[in-house]
């Protein structure tokens, strides 16, 4: 979780109050300006990946990173205050905030410190509400990160709020996506035609054709979910971005780890999966894992181990009979 320094909050404090008078000095409105031509772009890039405001990331970003001036950021490059957490294995930052030597994040680059910090909201599913709302509710936004624990400091949103609007960061929330996201989405029919000889895993029944959506993804639907097959360079944010779904959606859905890979070909779902098949029982094939099978029959891997009377993560032998729609007589 993000939590905003004690030296920052009487910064933005200040801040605040000048705001509230309307006298933001020439050398405030400056460093304001500053920021939001050199970092405007990707907050607009990761606004079409991502679904988040490009309003909301920059005005986190002005307010988190005193401007791009804090230290965190000048030593960092971390625009966004996010401490490392138990999952995080890269470079790290210790500096005092709520408590002495805290472990904060460290980056590259700014560009790689703005695209965790979507990372981060799309993949943890207290912020999952955010995403229902209007993509240009940049009021919204502000509140339930205050509201989810974002920041502690209680003036988070109104903060948040008076940034983007006396910098009128909302008209970057109604920014087309530019020639790089159509040219993407040009070269995607290409794609979707050499993915089926790369998948190298068990072969997939023949799925029912739905409809064709965003992005030019084919939509399937097995056992009444619906599902894609993946393309060549296909990852979790990709998939998420073109069905309009968030990323741990689409690692829960699938049972997939933060960094598995994912092939071209494979079969990603795109909705929960269910809980039984209508078909009984399953052969398992050799080579096959009981991943494979949720996978084949749309079933949630934790029903069907349950189902089974397995321990989960435990791999039967080629020829053991699997049942998918009633639970495994005694």
């Amino acid at each position: 979780m993000a939590r905003t320094s004690l030296f920052l909050i009487t910064f933005l404090f200040l801040q605040m109050h000048n705001f509230r008078v309307n006298a933001q000095s020439p050398a405030d409105k400056s460093n304001y300006i500053r920021y939001i031509q050199t970092y405007k772009d990707i907050a607009i890039r990761k606004m079409s990946e991502y679904k988040i405001p490009a309003s909301i990331t920059l005005a986190q970003g002005i307010l988190e990173s005193g401007c791009g001036n804090s230290e965190l950021t000048v030593n960092a490059n971390n625009h966004f205050g996010i401490k490392c957490h138990k999952e995080w294995t890269g470079m790290t930052y210790t500096m005092d905030d709520d408590e002495k030597n805290e472990c904060f994040r460290k980056y590259a680059s700014a560009e790689e410190s703005y695209n965790d910090h979507s990372y981060f909201l799309t993949t943890r599913p207290r912020y999952a509400p955010l995403f229902a709302l209007d993509i240009r509710d940049y009021k919204g936004w502000a509140n339930g990160l205050k509201n989810t624990g974002y920041a502690t400091n209680p003036k988070y949103a109104e903060m948040l709020i008076r940034i983007i609007e006396e910098n009128e960061l909302y008209l970057f929330d109604s920014e087309p996506k530019g020639p790089v996201a159509e040219k993407e989405k040009e070269e995607k029919p290409v794609r979707e035609e050499v993915i089926a000889t790369e998948y190298s895993g068990p072969k997939n029944k023949a799925f029912t054709f739905l409809e064709v959506a965003e992005g030019n993804r084919k939509i399937y639907v097995n056992n009444n979910v619906k599902l894609i097959y993946a393309r060549k360079d296909d990852t979790p944010h990709t998939i998420a971005r073109d069905l309009g779904i968030h990323v741990f959606q689409v690692l829960g859905y699938n049972e997939l780890g933060k960094n598995e890979e994912i092939r071209a070909g494979q079969v990603i779902y795109i909705e929960p999966k269910k809980r039984k098949a209508s078909q009984e029982t399953h052969v398992l094939n050799k080579g096959e894992t009981m991943r494979d099978v949720s996978q084949l029959y749309g079933v949630r891997l934790k029903a069907l181990y349950k189902k089974n009377g397995l321990a989960e993560g435990h791999e039967p032998s080629p020829g053991t009979t699997l049942y998918l729609k009633k639970t495994k007589p005694d």
